[in-house]
């Protein structure tokens, strides 16, 4: 069994109900937008996000789900989705998942008008049932992934980002998202309010050691989901690179900041900075930090009492720091 499947048991059924309500929520009237949902639905991810809905809520409801909570689990699928394609226009990424993206088959204006409409379908499915609690929950976090997005860019230009910023940045890009999943899934279930900023904190944290992580791909020697070096390729600064810079010689800073300039189309410069990183200590640095965070999301969790649920979030915790993509 592996250890997706293993983290998803207890929620086997839940998960296979979802599916079904998800694939129905996607349909259209627009025939064209029929084939992208499909294709989308077709090759979807690990469905990380719901399943970590649905197990907090397990965990603080003694193993109970209601119908708030599948529509938490559709509209934080429909905006992370959505988010997806849009990355993969603002990056010019033409896979995704080892797939072909929504902009490299149909085109960047379709791809965009993709990503709106299922934004637009997360936004309708919570005013329309008059969840409004989740409305602002997801609302404060798609704010604060476009905040994080084009702080990123903006500092990317000038390749001026310490750890600070790049904390800002990972926090809102990334972290506030599974931060909202976890947030969600107590509000559905009318959790008591420190159960709620507890397990919101849970969500903080195990992104931060996911997004940690997804910047040491950027350094390994297999093709995961998205190519080797191509963070380094589009200069945006992750904490190996950042802890690279602040600790070596200014001769060779020198030389990091202007290949980083120039390495866009140029595979060999790309490997000397990879190297150079990896000789810094700057991958060591970032697992360490990445530890920490795991481990703090770990104490988190103890927070709650024993269950099937506890277990399989445990299991989830400790997978996001060990996957191999």
């Amino acid at each position: 069994m592996s250890r997706v499947y293993e983290i998803r048991e207890p929620i086997a059924s839940e998960m296979e109900t979802f599916e079904e309500k998800f694939s129905k929520l996607m349909l259209s009237d627009v025939p064209l937008l029929n084939r992208i949902t499909h294709y989308i639905i077709k090759r979807k991810g690990k469905q990380m996000r719901p399943m970590l809905i649905f197990l907090c809520s397990k965990l603080v409801n003694s193993g109970k789900v209601n119908e708030k909570v599948y529509r938490g689990a559709a509209v934080i699928e429909l905006i992370h989705t959505a988010t997806l394609i849009h990355d993969d226009v603002v990056d010019e990424s033409n896979k995704r998942r080892g797939f072909f993206s929504i902009n490299a088959i149909w085109k960047n204006k379709i791809a965009v008008l993709v990503g709106d409409f299922l934004l637009s379908k997360g936004m309708l499915l919570c005013i329309d049932n008059k969840d409004y609690d989740i409305l602002d929950v997801i609302s404060e976090s798609v704010k604060q992934m476009s905040e994080g997005e084009l702080l990123q860019i903006e500092k990317t230009k000038k390749l001026d980002i310490d750890e600070k910023t790049y904390f800002d940045i990972i926090k809102k890009k990334t972290a506030s998202l599974i931060s909202s999943c976890c947030k969600i899934a107590a509000i559905s279930v009318d959790s008591k309010p420190d159960y709620v900023n507890n397990i919101a904190r849970l969500g903080l944290n195990i992104g931060i050691a996911f997004q940690i992580k997804d910047d040491l791909f950027d350094y390994g020697k297999k093709r995961i989901g998205k190519p080797r070096g191509i963070d380094i390729k589009q200069k945006k600064l992750t904490l190996p690179l950042i802890y690279a810079i602040n600790n070596i010689e200014k001769k060779e800073k020198k030389w990091l900041l202007s290949s980083l300039k120039k390495s866009k189309k140029n595979k060999a410069l790309i490997n000397q900075i990879i190297s150079l990183v990896k000789e810094s200590g700057g991958l060591e640095y970032a697992i360490d930090v990445m530890n920490k965070y795991h481990n703090l999301a770990l104490d988190d969790l103890e927070l709650f009492d024993d269950s099937p649920y506890k277990d399989s979030l445990k299991k989830m915790i400790n997978y996001v720091i060990q996957r191999n993509y």
